[in-house]
């Protein structure tokens, strides 16, 4: 059985309705509860903990298996086993943070070889900004933040290493964004002797499946229709699929039933086509996992 340990914070909600997706539902007492449990026979123990920690905790094999975002497991330099690509931040699917050096608009810098050495920076990532400072060859001096880092510039901090999705915070409170330090994802994580033992090897084999049948199902639904023999091979040519749609024919009659997997995004142009082209009965059915 697996020790399991999720995220709190901005990834938290994200993370529970992954899980709850995949049949994989956390129960815990409160919001505020840090133990958790999921109704599995795969599953022993579930924390709930700040992502800043997971890594480390994951590493030193508090726990089997755990989820937190690829920025902190650089900035722990932590070693562990990179299961899966989760693919989702605070505000959805498909969305990856980055974690920028951002400096005050009137400060003239447009680009990060012109922080002039001995600079102040304030950060969360006091090792990814040393690194990459490191690597441009300026030495600063780098302060930790606690939250509201970009209001410590400029009395405070002369620049920033921030995490930001779109910018638009930065931009708000006055700073420009000069450089990427890093772009990251969620990931989900594994102790790597965890990894290496058969039984939760395969345990862990088992929740990626079903959380990837869930992040493979997000934005695409199912469309069935039914089409006569005359205007099948039309309607089958406008149709995309992870092969090809599934065709059967309809019983003691010239109907065909056709079956494929669309883009969500996509259908809204799709359905009207079909229809032109002599598609008829047609489903849109949501779908919930794919699992390849």
């Amino acid at each position: 059985m697996l020790n399991l340990v999720l995220p709190k914070g901005s990834l938290e909600q994200q993370t529970l309705r992954l899980f709850e997706e995949a049949d994989l539902q956390v129960r815990r007492k409160s919001d505020r509860e840090y133990n958790a449990t999921i109704d599995d026979p795969r599953v022993a123990q579930v924390k709930i903990l700040r992502p800043q920690e997971i890594a480390r905790y994951v590493q030193q094999g508090f726990f089997d298996l755990g989820i937190t975002g690829l920025d902190w497991i650089r900035e722990t330099n932590s070693t562990v086993v990179d299961v899966m690509n989760l693919a989702y931040s605070k505000q959805g699917i498909g969305n990856p943070v980055k974690i920028v050096l951002a400096v005050a608009q009137e400060s003239g810098i447009t680009r990060p070889e012109q922080i002039l050495p001995g600079s102040r920076i304030s950060t969360e990532y006091l090792n990814l900004t040393r690194q990459y400072f490191a690597n441009l060859g300026i030495a600063v001096e780098v302060f930790p933040s606690h939250g509201a880092t970009e209001a410590k510039v400029p009395e405070i901090a002369d620049a920033i290493v921030d995490v930001t999705e779109t910018g638009a915070t930065l931009v708000r409170h006055g700073m420009s964004i000069i450089a990427v330090v890093l772009e990251s994802t969620t990931r989900l994580i594994a102790n790597v002797k965890s990894y290496e033992d058969p039984q939760k090897r395969q345990e862990i084999d088992e929740i990626t499946t079903l959380l990837g049948g869930v992040l493979a199902a997000r934005g695409k639904v199912l469309i069935k229709l039914n089409v006569s023999e005359s205007n099948l091979k039309d309607v089958v040519s406008v149709l995309p699929a992870m092969k090809a749609p599934t065709v059967s024919r309809l019983f003691d009659t010239d109907y065909y039933a056709v079956e494929t997997v669309v883009v969500k995004s996509d259908i809204n142009l799709l359905i009207p086509e079909l229809k032109k082209r002599g598609a008829e009965d047609i489903l849109e059915i949501p779908m919930l996992k794919i699992v390849k």
